[in-house]
């Protein structure tokens, strides 16, 4: 065989090996969906609410906010969104602490996530700051069938409301997805502070869960995640995971984090507000979405965390460390949950 020849064999059997590796990581790709959860920490933009107290991020604020570093955030953001995904950016994006609508069209709309057709879900909230829970989805593979926002009304009509809850109902990959989105009140005075407001919550969103799990012959495949600003063996989460005689209603996948991680580093301890909690179905289906305690995971790249100056290891690179800008991407670590599809 001549050489020319050999090089035509190898370099065509290269080529046939290189498309068997692609077509796999594609049907990798194809066969689950990500969902991410994030707290952005404070991604504000640079104009004045007047119906909301956003003026300590605004230029002549206390937190010196200018569109310099609100474009640097918003890059931050996307670059975290892009690399969750492993190259391929994640099919629904759960996010809290972003101010209003534009900030999500700022994110959506740069460069390096134009063509993933991502979509938004926003509504603005009672929460006296303005910060919101939302989400984006990739239009090309998420059909989102319904949505919308609830809170207790005491809480919503109270001197103190916070943010809303969020339920989107949503079809990808031929199964259906019902999704929690929250963003509880935080323990700021003490860790009873905000107890009684949590548990009106989780009671608030244990009845829609109940009405969802009726209209779906009690089998729905259901996701509760967010920051609920308590840790995750709190008793307020007994309404969603105590046994009701054939098991616990849903089980928190964040609940057996590994000592020593988290998602929020305080004085030196790590600890983990943001948690993902999945219907008890989901651990069990035979058919459509399922999911397995070993694919939820802490996303925490190098380049996400700083080297903690008080106390040993990492902690979560901030954009602000109290009222200095540090110039990083969020005080909390995202969350990742993969749901595979048979």
């Amino acid at each position: 065989m001549s050489g020319g020849v050999v090089r035509f064999v190898t370099g065509a059997l290269s080529m046939l090996l290189l498309s068997f590796i692609v077509a796999g990581r594609m049907n990798a790709q194809g066969n689950h969906l990500r969902l991410m959860f994030y707290n952005v920490e404070n991604l504000f933009d640079t104009e004045d609410d007047t119906l909301r107290d956003d003026d300590q991020f605004l230029p002549g604020g206390s937190m010196r906010w200018n569109y310099g570093r609100y474009e640097r955030k918003i890059n931050a953001i996307y670059k975290t969104i892009i690399a969750a995904g492993e190259g391929t950016p994640p099919d629904i994006v759960a996010l809290c602490e972003t101010e209003n609508k534009k900030v999500l069209s700022d994110i959506i709309s740069s460069s390096g996530m134009l063509k993933y057709n991502y979509r938004i879900i926003h509504n603005d909230s009672p929460d006296p700051r303005g910060i919101d829970v939302c989400v984006l989805y990739r239009k090309d593979i998420v059909s989102v069938m319904h949505y919308h926002y609830f809170l207790p009304d005491d809480i919503k009509q109270s001197d103190h409301p916070t943010r809303n809850v969020l339920y989107v109902k949503c079809v990808a990959m031929n199964d259906t997805l019902h999704l929690f989105v929250n963003h509880w009140p935080s323990r700021r005075g003490g860790v009873l502070s905000g107890r009684e407001r949590r548990q009106k919550i989780a009671e608030m969103i244990k009845s829609k869960i109940d009405s969802v799990a009726s209209a779906e012959n009690n089998n729905p495949a259901v996701i509760i995640t967010g920051d609920f600003n308590t840790t995750p063996g709190d008793r307020v989460f007994d309404l969603f995971t105590n046994d009701n005689g054939s098991g616990p209603l849903f089980v928190n996948l964040s609940g057996n984090h590994d000592r020593g991680s988290g998602t929020y580093k305080y004085k030196g301890v790590w600890d983990m507000p943001d948690q993902m909690f999945v219907s008890s179905s989901l651990l069990r289906k035979r058919k459509g979405f399922y999911t397995e305690p070993g694919l939820l995971k802490i996303f925490s790249p190098g380049f996400l965390l700083q080297d903690d100056p008080l106390y040993p290891g990492k902690k979560p690179f901030p954009t602000f460390t109290g009222y200095r800008y540090s110039g990083g991407y969020s005080d909390h670590l995202p969350l990742l949950l993969d749901l595979k599809v048979r």
